[in-house]
Formats: C-alpha cells, sequence, structure tokens
C-alpha cells in the first residue's frame, strides 16, 4: 500500500491515479476517509488524482500532537512535496472544506484553485453547531459505531457503498475524531479568506440550506469567487450526485485560467 510520511514521521495514506499537468486534491470530513470521493475516480481519464486518509483517519497513522488544520495542510504539503505534485487544484468536502482552505493560505504558490463543496469558514449556524456537538458527544462516548452508521447512511449512493464508508469510519480512533470535531467547530479563517489568491468555486446542495448564507462571505471578501449549486441535492453533493460534481469541476477547471 502506498505511504508517505510526514516530516514529524507520521504515515499517511495516499492513493495517487491518474495523469496529467495539474493533480485534484481531496480532502474529506472527518472520519470519512479517501473513500469519500470513490465516484470522482473517472476525474482520472483527464486529470492526476491525490486522494488521502488525513492524520489519523482510516489507513493512515498519528501521533501524540493535537489534531489542528494548520497541521493537517502541513501533512498535505509534505506528500504533495514528496510526490513532487505543484500544481494543485484542492477539493474540500464539508469540513475538508475548511482544511483546503488553511492550505491554499499557507502555500499560496501550489494550490491554483479551490473547489468547496458545502463550505463554510466558520461555524456560525444553530444547525451547523447542532451537527458538531452530536459529533463531539458520539466520539466522547466512543459510539463511533452509531456515528460511522448514520454518516454511511447519509451517503449511500449505493447500499454498499454506504456499508463500505462506514466501515472505513470506524478505522478512526475515537479520540481523533474527537479532536477534528473540536478543531472543525474552533475553525474560523473569514478573516484570512482575502488572503485566498487561487479562485474559489463553491458547490452547495440546492437544499443544503443551513450553510448557503456562507457564499456572502467568500464573495464580499474573495472576488474570484463562483458559486453554483446541485439541483435536488443537499449536503452529500460528492457521493450521491457523482456525475453532475464530476461535470461541474471538470467545466470549472476548463474556464479558469491556471498558471
Amino acid at each position: 500500500m502506498p505511504y508517505a510520511t510526514t516530516r514529524d514521521n507520521v504515515d499517511i495514506y495516499y492513493r495517487l491515479i491518474g495523469s496529467g499537468p495539474l493533480t485534484l486534491v481531496f480532502i474529506h470530513p472527518p472520519g470519512m476517509g479517501h473513500i469519500t470521493f470513490t465516484h470522482q475516480f473517472p476525474l482520472a481519464k483527464r486529470y492526476r488524482l491525490l486522494l488521502l486518509d488525513l492524520r489519523g483517519n482510516g489507513k493512515s497513522g498519528s501521533n501524540q500532537k493535537k489534531i489542528q488544520f494548520p497541521l493537517l495542510a502541513q501533512d498535505i504539503y509534505d506528500i504533495c512535496q514528496q510526490l513532487e505534485l505543484n500544481r494543485l487544484i484542492l477539493i474540500g468536502y464539508s469540513n475538508g472544506a475548511s482544511i483546503a482552505m488553511e492550505f491554499a493560505i499557507t502555500y499560496p504558490s501550489l494550490a491554483k484553485g479551490l473547489i468547496l463543496v458545502g463550505a463554510f469558514p466558520k461555524v456560525n449556524s444553530s444547525l451547523l453547531f447542532g451537527e458538531f456537538l452530536l459529533g463531539i458527544l458520539a466520539a466522547k462516548l466512543h459510539a463511533v459505531p452509531l456515528l460511522a452508521k448514520v454518516i454511511g447512511n447519509a451517503h449511500a449512493y449505493t447500499k454498499e457503498f454506504g456499508m463500505e464508508l462506514e466501515t472505513y469510519i470506524n478505522k478512526t480512533n475515537a479520540h481523533i475524531l474527537y479532536q477534528m470535531y473540536q478543531e472543525g467547530m474552533r475553525y474560523d479563517c473569514t478573516k484570512r479568506i482575502a488572503d485566498i489568491k487561487a479562485p474559489i468555486l463553491l458547490v452547495y446542495g440546492q437544499r443544503d440550506y443551513y450553510v448557503h448564507h456562507y457564499q456572502n462571505e467568500f464573495k464580499a471578501l474573495h472576488p474570484e469567487t463562483q458559486v453554483i449549486y446541485i439541483g435536488k441535492a443537499k449536503h452529500q453533493v460528492p457521493t450521491k450526485f457523482p456525475d453532475e460534481f464530476n461535470a461541474v469541476v471538470h467545466s470549472y477547471i476548463r474556464r479558469i485560467t491556471i498558471p
């Protein structure tokens, strides 16, 4: 199995498929792992895809360092350096979008574009806050199997994929998951959105109402922000509406000017 090692000697599991001058780097939400983007594999016909398990998630290792998004962004940087990948389109889903933004702010020369799915620069809505509290509580009570079942069912494009995702989430240590949810609820990069040099595409499910308002902050602070809605979708765009999402990714990359 392919692993890359971070500067602090943590082994990160990754898959690198496809070819081309651009690499699409997929960043998953807490616990879900690289298989979240299984239905994005067809994009490898046009691009190189880097899919990974964040530290402490899936097949990746961890150490005693506290999970924080700057650390996870640094891990992604370390992997890309080892694999000699330097023209990146970062695709972050849900809280994975926050890690993508942190990467783009910290390593602007590598980030050529951002595609953020269901993104929020901070948690400021009661519904979103409630979701994070449930995740924190489930992890604290070591109820990861229950959480895995709920998330797997919610993202099930097919029954088989839902079960595969549930099994994969159960690989994540409860303490790591607890830290990831805590960091996600704490994280706020709103004031630094203007520091992102790459163009941004926000992809929202048409029915994912409680995150739609975040687009206003992006548009106000980042002039190269575009927004697209996926009809009939809620939050689970990459898994339940993969064909539509893949078409959006390809169309957007073709439209933007990438140095």
